[in-house]
């Protein structure tokens, strides 16, 4: 059986018996001209690995393995939809190793390595809302980056990772994300694209990392800083930031004291975790 053959999702779906979990933040993507748009504005693959986490009943999968990706690592939580995967797989013999895991717990470096894959993979996901901030605040800070991420978000979570200083939504996320990578909404979808319909719109965000982006111990210093500012973001910063050096640190840094933390770019935020360090 070719990809061109497998039955509609919704068909799929049905034969199997097979629904959205509440509990686990599921919204089906089942339209497969919204899924290859996505997989085109995270690709070119150029043959590398693509991770994707919770592909429920692989509408992204499918469009993934229509493209230019040289293997799709699908991770899912939810054993009900191991089987419908495997069918997927069937259809694209040796492109779909699905893993049966928790994502904010999986080794993705180890994941390559045992498939004698190059650490330089994508990650392209229709993110479980539930878990979506922490998988990539773990893909942003952790021992392993990805080459680039092309990840949904519910639309007011996507906002807060692109916001730049001085908007409402610039905050701790912004931050972290922008120092590490290069972010940019990509695509905006309506409630009605997903079944079941969340409440909320969603879009979708792709990250690049940059070639100077912070080392680990710096990144440990920018989200205690930015936790303390933000934690009481409509004081300046001489009181947000008394428990890490107030006037003494933002004098360092070469930042207002008398600034509120969303008028401080992500750079202003660099020179003061790099002060807090000692740079």
């Amino acid at each position: 059986m070719s990809l061109d053959a497998l039955p509609p999702l919704r068909e799929a779906l049905a034969e199997h018996g097979l629904l959205a979990k509440k509990s686990f933040g599921q919204h089906f993507l089942l339209d497969l001209n919204v899924t290859r748009k996505i997989a085109r504005l995270a690709g070119p693959f150029d043959g590398r690995a693509v991770f994707e986490v919770g592909p429920g009943p692989g509408g992204l999968t499918r469009a993934l393995l229509e493209s230019d990706a040289g293997r799709v690592i699908a991770i899912e939580k939810d054993p009900r939809f191991l089987g419908l995967l495997a069918e997927t797989g069937e259809a694209a013999p040796g492109r779909l190793d699905v893993v049966e895991a928790d994502a904010l717990e999986a080794d993705e470096a180890a994941l390559l390595a045992e498939r004698g894959l190059a650490a330089d993979a994508h990650v392209v996901s229709n993110l479980p809302y539930n878990v979506g901030t922490p998988l990539l605040i773990k893909w942003l800070t952790g021992p392993w980056r990805p080459r680039a991420m092309t990840l949904m978000f519910q639309k007011e979570v996507a906002d807060r990772i692109a916001a730049r200083a001085g908007s409402s939504a610039y905050g701790r996320l912004a931050v972290i994300a922008q120092a590490v990578c290069e972010a940019r909404v990509v695509m905006d979808l309506p409630a009605r694209a997903f079944t079941p319909p969340p409440k909320v719109a969603s879009a979708v965000v792709h990250l690049t990392p940059k070639a100077d982006a912070p080392p680990r111990p710096a990144l440990n210093a920018l989200e205690r800083v930015t936790a303390a500012a933000f934690g009481q973001r409509r004081k300046m910063l001489r009181s947000s930031l008394k428990t890490v050096g107030g006037d003494a640190l933002c004098e360092a840094a070469g930042v207002n004291p008398s600034a509120r933390a969303e008028e401080i770019d992500v750079a202003g935020f660099l020179r003061l975790a790099g002060a807090m360090r000692g740079e």
